[in-house]
C-alpha cells in the first residue's frame, strides 16, 4: 500500500477511534473527502493493523466500528469490572438464534416458531443490548420487527452476521417419515 494510502488507513482508525457508534463507509468518505471505494480499500489495511492491536473492525450490515478481539475481551471486562455471570437462559438463546438466522422478524414469527409467548424474553434481549428494533411491517398495528445489535456480534465475537455457522437441517421424525409416505 502506497503512503498515501496508509496515510488513509490512519485516518479512517482515527474516525473510528472517535465515533460514538458504528458509522457507515459513506460516512467515513464524506469526513475525509473520499469516494467510498477509496475507503474501502483502505479497510483491508484497518483491519490488519487492529488485529496486531488486539482489536478488530467488526461490520454489522453497512455499518463499521472498532471492538475488542474476543481473546482479549476477559482482560477489558476485568478491568472494567463488567460481569459476565449473566448468562442467557435457553429460552433467551433460542430466540436469539431465531433472530439472528432469520432476521428481520416480528415478534408473532418467533412466537409461532417456538409456540410459546417470547415478550419477556424479548424485554431481556433488548436490554442486554443483543437485539433491537430494526424496523415496522406494513400491516395492521404496524409490529416491531426485531434484529441483532453490534453488541450481538461481540457477544459471540464474530466480525459480521455471516460468519455464523449454517444451520443444519433437522433430522426428520418418525411421524415425519410416516406423513410423507
Amino acid at each position: 500500500m502506497a503512503g498515501d494510502a496508509r496515510d488513509v488507513a490512519r485516518r479512517v482508525v482515527a474516525l473510528l477511534f472517535v465515533a460514538d457508534g458504528p458509522v457507515t463507509v459513506e460516512q467515513l468518505g464524506q469526513a475525509l473527502g473520499l469516494g467510498a471505494k477509496e475507503v474501502s480499500e483502505a479497510l483491508g489495511e484497518v483491519e490488519a493493523r487492529l488485529a496486531a492491536c488486539g482489536l478488530r473492525l467488526q461490520r454489522h450490515g453497512t455499518r463499521l466500528q472498532i471492538a475488542t478481539a474476543p481473546d482479549v475481551a476477559a482482560y477489558v471486562e476485568r478491568l472494567l469490572g463488567l460481569d459476565l455471570g449473566s448468562r442467557l437462559s435457553p429460552a433467551a438463546l433460542e430466540v436469539l438464534a431465531i433472530i439472528a438466522y432469520r432476521q428481520p422478524l416480528a415478534r408473532s414469527e418467533i412466537e409461532a416458531i417456538r409456540g410459546v409467548n417470547c415478550d419477556s424474553v424479548l424485554r431481556t434481549l433488548c436490554s442486554k443490548g443483543l437485539v433491537a428494533e430494526v424496523g415496522r411491517l406494513e400491516q395492521a398495528g404496524r409490529p416491531i420487527l426485531y434484529g441483532t445489535t453490534f453488541e450481538f456480534l461481540q457477544y459471540f465475537g464474530l466480525h459480521q452476521v455471516a460468519e455464523l455457522p449454517p444451520l443444519v437441517p433437522a433430522k426428520p421424525s418418525i411421524t415425519d417419515l410416516h406423513q410423507t409416505s
